[in-house]
C-alpha cells in the first residue's frame, strides 16, 4: 500500500489543544481567579430572531409530506444564490447564479479550492496566516512560497517582479494581524496574478468588519479580478454562523487557465465530491442576508468593533506598536523584551489571567507576536484592557 506521505510535513496539531491545557492547568491551579479571553477567534452574541424564524419555519416544513425538501442542488438551492447575488451587488458587484457556489463554511472550500490545480503547482502564502493555506498544501504535496509580513511593509505584503508562484492565498482583512489591503494595493495582486496567469484564493471571511472606504469587501470590486480571483467567504463572522456551518465560494466564468474553466471545474468538483447543504441551512442564510438580517449583523458586530477601539486605546497608551482592531475583529502586536509568544501567553495568564493567542500558530512569520480578539464580552474586554495596560506600562 502506498500512502500519501505529505502529511508527515504537517506540524502536530497541538496548538489550540496545548493553549486549552495552559488555561486549564492554570484554572485548577487558581480557581477563584476570573480569566479574560482575548483569544478566542469565535462569535459570542446569539443568532438574529429573523434567522431563529426561518430556521423554525423549514424545520416545519420538513414535517409535512407537501413541504419536505430531500436532496437540494449541490451548488445551492436558487433563492441563497439570489440574496448572495443582491449582498454582492450592494458593493457593485454582479454575479450570476450560477458563478455562486453554497458550502458548509470557508474552511472547508479554502481547502477543497485545491483540487483544481496540479501537484506541482506553487502555492505562494502572505504571513502570517490561517494555517489551513499552508497544511491543505502540504497535504497536496505542493511547493509553498512564504511571503513575509513584517512591522516594515505593516503586515500587508505586495508581489515583486522576481516573485513565481501559480496560486496565491490572500485574506484580507486578515486573520491573525487585522490588516486589511486597500483597493491600490490589492489592485496590485489583481495586475500581477493576470500578468503572470496566477489564480488568487481571496479569502474574504471578515468583510462584514470593513470600516474604511479605501478597503474593498470583495476583490471583484476591482478591475481585472474576476479573470484572476476566487472568493471565498461566510456566515460564520458576517452573522455569527460559526456553529452553523455556511458560506459561499465565487468561481467567475471568466476565470481560464490553460484552455480550461475553472467555473466548469469547479462546478463537476461540487456536484462529484458533495451533496450541497442542507435546505434548513439554507433557509438560514437568506435569512441572515435579508434586509432585517444584515440590520441585526452590523448591530452585532459593532458591539466587536467597539471592543476593537477599546482595546486599540489601550495599546496606544501604552506606546505599543500594533496592528488591526479596526477593520477587523483582531489586534496584532509584538512581545515585548524579545519575549516568544508562548512566554507572553503564559505571562499575561499567569501576571493578569488574561488569555492571548500566541502568534507561532500563524506560521514562522508570527512568532514573537500575540494576537487579541475582539469577540469578548464588553464587560471582559474593558477588564482586559486596563489589566493589559498595566502590565505593558509596568514592563515585564
Amino acid at each position: 500500500m502506498k500512502i500519501n506521505t505529505a502529511y508527515g510535513a504537517l506540524p502536530p496539531a497541538f496548538f489550540f489543544t496545548e493553549i486549552g491545557a495552559r488555561v486549564s492547568a492554570y484554572q485548577a491551579a487558581h480557581p477563584d481567579q476570573q480569566l479574560l479571553r482575548l483569544g478566542v477567534g469565535d462569535v459570542t452574541g446569539p443568532l438574529s430572531p429573523v434567522v431563529i424564524e426561518a430556521l423554525h419555519r423549514a424545520v416545519s416544513e420538513q414535517a409535512s409530506a407537501e413541504t419536505f425538501h430531500g436532496y437540494l442542488p449541490e451548488t445551492g438551492t436558487a433563492f441563497l444564490k439570489a440574496a448572495v447575488a443582491a449582498y454582492y451587488r450592494q458593493r457593485g458587484v454582479d454575479l450570476a447564479p450560477q458563478e455562486i457556489f453554497i458550502s458548509s463554511g470557508a474552511a472547508d472550500d479554502l481547502g477543497a479550492v485545491g483540487n483544481l490545480f496540479s501537484a506541482d503547482a506553487r502555492v505562494l502564502v502572505a504571513e502570517p496566516a490561517y494555517p489551513a493555506y499552508v497544511d491543505t498544501s502540504r497535504m497536496a504535496g505542493r511547493t509553498i512560497v512564504h511571503l513575509r509580513g513584517t512591522r516594515e511593509n505593516g503586515f500587508l505584503p505586495l508581489p515583486a517582479d522576481e516573485m513565481d508562484a501559480d496560486l496565491i492565498y490572500l485574506c484580507s482583512p486578515n486573520n491573525p494581524t487585522g490588516t486589511a489591503y486597500t483597493r491600490a494595493q490589492l489592485q496590485r495582486w489583481v495586475d500581477w496574478a493576470n500578468a503572470r496567469q496566477a489564480v488568487i484564493v481571496f479569502d474574504a471571511a471578515y468583510e462584514a468588519f470593513i470600516q474604511d472606504e479605501d478597503v474593498p469587501h470583495s476583490i471583484y470590486e476591482l478591475p481585472g479580478a474576476k479573470t484572476c480571483a476566487i472568493e471565498i467567504c461566510s456566515l460564520s463572522k458576517t452573522a455569527g454562523f460559526t456553529g452553523m456551518r455556511l458560506g459561499y465560494t465565487v468561481e467567475p466564468e471568466a476565470l481560464v487557465r490553460e484552455d480550461c474553466s475553472l467555473h466548469d471545474m469547479w462546478t463537476q468538483d461540487r456536484t462529484t465530491r458533495t451533496n450541497g447543504v442542507s435546505y434548513v441551512l439554507q433557509r438560514a442564510g437568506e435569512a441572515a442576508l435579508s434586509p432585517a438580517g444584515q440590520r441585526y449583523s452590523r448591530e452585532s458586530i459593532a458591539v466587536y468593533q467597539e471592543n476593537g477601539r477599546i482595546l486599540s486605546e489601550a495599546l496606544k497608551a501604552a506606546g505599543v506598536w500594533f496592528t488591526g482592531g479596526r477593520n477587523a475583529p483582531y489586534l496584532w502586536l509584538p512581545c515585548p523584551e524579545g519575549m516568544s509568544g508562548w512566554a507572553f501567553f503564559d505571562h499575561l495568564l499567569r501576571e493578569a489571567q488574561i488569555i492571548v493567542t500566541p502568534g507561532e500558530g500563524f506560521g514562522p512569520g508570527g512568532a514573537d507576536h500575540v494576537r487579541l480578539s475582539c469577540f469578548g464580552s464588553p464587560a471582559d474586554t474593558e477588564a482586559a484592557a486596563e489589566r493589559l495596560l498595566t502590565i505593558l506600562k509596568n514592563g515585564i
